[in-house]
């Protein structure tokens, strides 16, 4: 029985990738910060609920200790994170870092402490969930496109390091997720701003919007073949919305994708 052990899996995207691969017959070590959220996998044999704040590098390293003492692990999926817009001039340090913390440092914090395991083990797959934020740019999202485009990049670095020694990393950039992540990001005003940030608040609340987004579930689909595809490849775009977007701009160039962007949020 192969094991996957995932981050931030109290709602959304983890919560779905524990039941997908669960029913799979995959044994899963389900992480999250408050355990007592973990209601909706009571009394499923095969999954495993371990506290893990991606930030507390000794709680990381308590877990992952846990975690590799229950068996050998053949996935990690970081899939922890936290969301925050709005003009950089108006963000707090503690809010910048809060986001640089949790969406870059915290997955780097968790493979780094994985690395070992799987080197010994001469096999293992890290899956790093980032975001379309991480292939091209919104207004008042500049902070976490910063990380999300700094895990793209730092995934992609480490395919080198880890591949002589049989370990995979790969990414998947979903597009707008119908989840509670949305509701719950944090919007940072600033009074200089607000016509652009009214504009483009508006234009993010239009059902329409919205419906060109994925369930959790139609990403969980995604990872899950990710993880069992046997592909020898870094990245993978999930929903309907991140390809389009990705496409396009490969179509017509960076440049032109911005000032499309820009057309589109602020007009």
């Amino acid at each position: 029985m192969k094991t996957i052990f995932i981050t931030g899996t109290s709602s959304g995207l983890g919560k779905a990738a524990v039941q997908l691969f669960h029913s799979n017959g995959w044994h899963v070590i389900a992480t999250m910060r408050n355990v007592e959220k973990a209601k909706d996998f009571a009394g499923m044999e095969r999954v495993t609920v371990l506290p893990l704040d991606i930030t507390n590098e000794e709680q990381i390293k308590t877990t992952v200790a846990k975690a590799i003492g229950l068996g050998s692990i053949d996935i990690v999926l970081n899939n922890a994170a936290y969301g925050a817009i709005g003009p950089l001039e108006g963000m707090s340090q503690a809010q910048i870092a809060q986001v640089v913390d949790t969406n870059l440092l915290g997955a780097i914090r968790v493979t780094q402490a994985f690395i070992p395991h799987f080197r010994e083990r001469k096999s293992g797959l890290f899956i790093n969930v980032t975001s379309m934020a991480g292939f091209l740019t919104f207004p008042f999202a500049s902070i976490y496109s910063a990380v999300k485009f700094g895990l793209q990049g730092w995934s992609e670095g480490m395919n080198y390091e880890l591949a002589p020694f049989g370990i995979r990393i790969k990414t998947v950039a979903p597009g707008y997720i119908k989840t509670e992540f949305g509701s719950n990001t944090l919007i940072v005003p600033a009074e200089p701003y607000k016509p652009m940030m009214d504009r483009f608040l508006s234009v993010i609340a239009d059902p329409a919007l919205a419906q060109q987004g994925s369930t959790a579930e139609d990403i969980a689909a995604v990872v899950y073949e990710a993880a069992t595809d046997g592909k020898d490849r870094v990245h993978y775009v999930a929903g309907k919305d991140a390809h389009m977007l990705h496409d396009r701009r490969l179509a017509i160039g960076a440049e032109a994708a911005i000032k499309e962007i820009a057309q589109q949020f602020l007009g």
